[in-house]
């Protein structure tokens, strides 16, 4: 069989790749809190999660129907195996939660996520198959839509910064996010565009839109203020100085990363330089302080299988004398084992080892990519919510890459498949 593009299937790949992009950038918005009205936001979040996920669904029965077959089969199966095993504990975890209603919500949201995340890269790796030399690229349709998200808040902090800045220390110091979203979450999330973007530089000739895509997301990521994807943004641009061979790329880029970085570091991680900056980053802005009080005062309580899903105490917050009240810990691990116990925390440790080292079984351009993405949202999952805490994009971008390292083609047709293929595709069997 010869799988050739046809000026018909590129109409057809053309239109896929626009229902991708939309749905992604759907999913990923259905994060935010785009209005104080709590009702909306729950329509959103709950129904609008929902047609997402189904669309994803519909775009890969869209694929099949049109001139593919499933032939997927799975590789590198404990990065998702234990991660279902997670989700089970997670599951289970209701009959013990300390608040089972939000244990609940919290896992279902994660599931829904998974669901998703699974059909999509599904549809991806079908088109692989089924259309080789096809341009539909995960990167691209990340990266973009981090661009239209970024842009939103880069616009908006100009028309309408009372919603669009979020006022810290007390009101001294102004951030981007507001009540939308979390300055840390959506540095994270701009640092992730970065990652994706670079792979346009490297892939189109005209790299004048996408040099202006990134500019527009590293000054959001300047904005938000965020000193975990500052430098998260950096190790990935340094990340890509070390892989390209290109020696006016590199000279390019170490220039203008020497330009801004002083002023970055500055006004991001120092911010002034005072004493107060210096002892908020000596102790990670009092998180070191909070992990302490968890391990030696809230782990002994529920040492084994935790408080329940996304709990850390038996009330809605932790509290120490000596630390501030916090309900979630700022540290994803430290998140798992305090609400899944060591138990818990065993399995996660287990199924990032199985997913790291799937890494390394994927084409050079695939591992990079994954890299390149995992990068700030690691680092994010040492200081907010990370890929095992609370509901979040950095999930939904964790479980993207957990399906990219796990389907493989079987390449095996059966005959209704070979009919099915037949009627669809008569050009491949000529």
């Amino acid at each position: 069989m010869n799988f050739t593009i046809t000026e018909k299937n590129e109409l057809f790949l053309r239109k896929i790749n626009n229902y991708m992009f939309i749905i992604l950038l759907l999913m990923v918005a259905c994060f935010f809190t785009w209005s104080e009205n709590v009702n909306i936001t729950r329509g959103i979040k709950i129904v609008g999660r929902m047609g997402v996920l189904i669309s994803s669904i519909l775009v890969y029965k869209k694929i099949i129907n049109y001139g593919a077959v499933n032939t997927m089969g799975y590789k590198n199966s404990f990065s998702p195996l234990f991660y279902i095993f997670y989700l089970f504990l997670g599951f289970m975890s209701f009959m013990w939660s300390t608040d089972p209603g939000f244990s609940a919500l919290q896992w279902f949201m994660t599931f829904q996520s998974f669901v998703f995340a699974y059909f999509f890269i599904k549809s991806l790796k079908t088109l692989d198959t089924f259309y080789p030399g096809h341009t539909i690229r995960l990167y691209h349709l990340l990266g973009n839509t981090v661009f239209i998200l970024q842009l939103i808040f880069a616009v908006g902090l100009w028309v309408n910064p009372e919603v669009f800045f979020r006022l810290t220390n007390g009101g001294e110091e102004a951030r981007l996010g507001g009540t939308i979203m979390n300055p840390n979450e959506l540095g994270m999330l701009a640092g992730v565009g970065v990652a994706c973007l670079i792979f346009d530089l490297y892939r189109f000739k005209n790299k004048a839109w996408t040099i202006i895509k990134i500019l527009v997301i590293f000054y959001a990521l300047y904005m938000t203020g965020s000193r975990s994807s500052l430098i998260g943004a950096l190790l990935i641009i340094f990340f890509h100085i070390n892989q390209t061979k290109n020696k006016g790329l590199k000279l390019t880029i170490i220039g203008g990363v020497l330009l801004v970085m002083p002023i970055a570091i500055n006004q991001i991680i120092l911010k002034g330089g005072d004493e107060k900056r210096m002892e908020e980053i000596l102790t990670l802005t009092g998180r070191l302080p909070f992990w302490h009080a968890l391990i030696t005062e809230g782990l002994p309580r529920e040492p084994l299988l935790g408080f329940g899903y996304m709990r850390i105490d038996y009330k809605d917050f932790f509290q120490s004398v000596h630390t501030y009240p916090g309900k979630m810990t700022h540290n994803t691990f430290m998140q798992v084992l305090m609400n899944l116990g060591f138990i818990g925390l065993t399995i996660a440790l287990f199924q990032v080892y199985f997913t790291l080292r799937a890494f390394f079984t994927e084409n050079k351009e695939t591992t990079l990519m994954l890299i390149g993405i995992l990068i700030p949202i690691l680092i994010n999952s040492f200081t907010e919510f990370g890929i095992f805490g609370e509901s979040n994009y950095g999930i939904l971008f964790y479980q993207l890459i957990i399906f990219s390292v796990s389907f493989k083609n079987r390449m095996h047709i059966t005959p209704i498949q070979k009919l099915h293929l037949k009627k669809r595709r008569p050009e491949a069997f000529a």
